[in-house]
């Protein structure tokens, strides 16, 4: 049995046409052994009526209705917990990625025996800015986490069972779902697709920064490892820098005054101190989260055929 799954948010104009061009995939595939699980992320649009139509007129799909907007990362892990097939093809709703993929997908894992296909641009869609914010993305994560994720990795992945049962393992409650698709690890391999541009970017540039941070402190203590080394150098700096004045007044002249440099230094340590502290705070925040242990996402219904919204 093959699973499609995908997330629904501003996604009512796309609906139809995904159903159609994924249930053709699928049938192709495996002929009628196959589901398509459409996971309402709280859209503030008609998306969930539209998929529960759908739902309705064909036993394939089935819609799971979240209680509120939960995020696009956590949504995906729900639709992949309620997925039953041996395979599971993950791919976002919008048409950028196509569901076609299904079949390429699928004869790469036969012929590599692996655990995960997954989608890789060659160049990253859309405008330079677009493409910068992605490379530095890519940049920074892979240095202050260690983990080798591709640049520009689409969402859309064909994964076997084993390999989401490993995925669901993980327990966080503030998830980076591109960071646990490495680190689960598994035989993976890419492959080069172009995603089309449907539809303008729901992330701006806050979005994407609270992103990295997030990704970066779910995966890394390096943060806190350079703040000490940090705290460490400006000690040393200070003492050196002291030792010099004591030494320039007891046997060269008296050191020169300056109310400037004294403003300076107390706002740059005073800047210092609070950034490293807003760093320890993230870190603090986090774990205050996890220990609370509430559930990611939260059902409010799920659909499969003989339901209304």
């Amino acid at each position: 049995m093959i699973s499609i799954v995908a997330t629904l948010y501003h996604s009512a104009k796309y609906i139809d046409e995904f159903h159609s061009r994924a249930s053709a995939a699928a049938r192709q595939l495996v002929g009628d052994d196959y589901e398509i699980v459409l996971v309402n992320d709280g859209s503030p649009d008609n998306s969930l009526e539209v998929a529960v139509n759908l739902s309705n007129l064909d036993t394939h799909v089935v819609v799971v209705d979240l209680s509120r907007n939960f995020g696009h990362h956590k949504a995906m892990m729900t639709g992949l917990k309620v997925a039953r097939g041996d395979r599971i093809f993950l791919l976002d709703s919008d048409l950028e990625e196509e569901p076609e993929w299904l079949l390429s997908f699928t004869e790469q894992m036969d012929a590599q025996n692996n655990d995960v296909v997954y989608g890789v641009q060659q160049q990253r869609k859309g405008r330079s800015s677009e493409q910068l914010t992605g490379w530095i993305f890519y940049k920074v994560f892979r240095l202050l986490t260690g983990i080798d994720q591709p640049n520009n990795i689409t969402t859309a992945r064909l994964m076997s069972r084993r390999y989401v049962d490993a995925l669901l393992s993980h327990q966080e409650r503030e998830l980076n779902i591109g960071g646990l698709w490495i680190v689960t690890g598994f035989s993976q391999s890419s492959q080069i697709v172009k995603k089309h541009s449907t539809s303008p970017t729901t992330y701006s540039f806050s979005r994407k920064f609270s992103h990295l941070v997030n990704a970066v402190t779910s995966f890394s203590s390096l943060p806190l490892v350079l703040t000490f080394y940090s705290g460490l150098l400006i000690s040393v700096s200070a003492m050196v820098y002291i030792v010099y004045l004591v030494i320039k007044y007891l046997f060269i002249a008296s050191p020169p005054g300056g109310y400037t440099s004294i403003i300076a230094s107390i706002w740059l340590f005073s800047g210092l101190i609070i950034f490293f502290i807003g760093i320890q705070g993230i870190y603090i925040s986090k774990i205050f989260s996890e220990v609370k242990n509430r559930p990611y996402t939260i059902i409010r219904h799920i659909y499969n055929g003989d339901h209304k919204p």
